[in-house]
């Protein structure tokens, strides 16, 4: 298997561990053929699911996915629409809602007894805490950067030409017409050149043909731009900012702002000496402990629950359909 070019970027003493190769599975939704890569462990006590932003891909963010996998978690990383190696029947077709949409499902379909971390990266951080406002199934969301697209301070730092690029420029006029499907370079729109503090990660991420160098309707980007989330006010998720301390494209100071409105527990911790692409350290051990500790906790408490649910209701008799023997399961 080819070796992933993103693991030189981490330093070295993690690179053994985040080399670690995924399963990759396949999953059909709505005629969309769903690559999710997979580092199963059914012993673990929670799962997390990994999900990426503009310009990246399952493949980009794996090294540092296989790194929470060392810990003993369960992760998924999924390949959205338009990037890495899912296949679309109509891509210029592709919105903005359409993400959240394959996100929600994509919750329901791999449920199972443990509670569920979405980790997203970049603008994934906000579509994954919006997933969990829409879903019951999500116990928290963790994100690198909660970047409100409403915002005109956030939108002049995700595009290349500042804010007369978002008010005065194609942004703004995209598509609602025949321009809707019109593709275009992420890497010709988002500022890319700012993803890392290391300039050949950045140019890696923008050339990425599965990433920053994939195609994108302008459609999908008006739809991002115009998409109404659900006020943090009313997201009671637990989410914790897991914001690089040293980010050039998305200043802290954007998704704090964020955080402070949300309705339930929120946590903040600063990735030291992270850019927003976060493969410096200490920071990426911090995201790592984070993560890993957060899903344990998780874990925890779903344990505990299920133990205290099972003392107050007494095992019923399941008979196997074989006649076989019979096995007991809880109520």
């Amino acid at each position: 298997m080819q070796a992933n070019p993103y693991v030189p970027f981490l330093p070295p003493h993690h690179q053994h561990a985040a080399s670690l190769a995924p399963q990759s599975t396949w999953w059909r939704w709505h005629g969309h053929r769903v690559h999710i890569a997979r580092a199963p462990e059914p012993g673990a006590p929670a799962r997390v699911l990994l999900v990426h932003g503009a310009g990246g891909h399952s493949g980009a963010l794996w090294p540092i996915a296989a790194l929470v996998a060392s810990r003993g978690i369960d992760i998924s990383a999924v390949d959205l629409p338009l990037y890495g190696r899912t296949r679309s029947p109509d891509p210029a077709a592709v919105r903005y809602d359409t993400w959240v949409d394959l996100l929600i499902d994509l919750v329901e379909a791999g449920r199972d007894h443990r509670p569920l971390v979405i980790l997203g990266a970049s603008i994934g951080g906000l579509l994954a805490y919006e997933v969990a406002a829409r879903s019951p199934h999500v116990a928290a969301v963790a994100a690198t950067c909660l970047l409100d697209p409403g915002n005109l301070h956030a939108r002049a730092h995700m595009t290349r030409a500042g804010a007369l690029g978002v008010l005065g420029g194609p942004l703004s006029v995209l598509a609602r017409g025949g321009l809707a499907r019109t593709m275009v370079s992420m890497s010709a729109v988002a500022n890319l050149r700012r993803m890392s503090r290391d300039r050949a990660l950045s140019r890696l991420c923008s050339i990425d043909p599965r990433g920053g160098a994939a195609r994108v309707p302008l459609g999908f980007l008006a739809s991002y731009l115009r998409f109404t989330h659900t006020p943090p006010e009313r997201n009671r998720t637990p989410v914790t900012l897991l914001h690089p301390g040293r980010d050039a494209w998305t200043p802290i100071e954007l998704s704090a702002r964020v955080l402070s409105r949300a309705a339930g527990p929120a946590d903040l911790v600063i990735l030291r000496e992270c850019g927003h692409f976060p493969v410096e350290d200490p920071g990426l051990t911090e995201l790592v402990d984070a993560v890993a500790g957060l899903a344990r906790r998780l874990g925890s408490q779903g344990a505990a629950s299920e133990v205290v649910q099972a003392r107050r209701c007494p095992a019923t008799l399941m008979v196997d359909p074989a006649g076989l023997e019979p096995t007991t399961d809880a109520v």
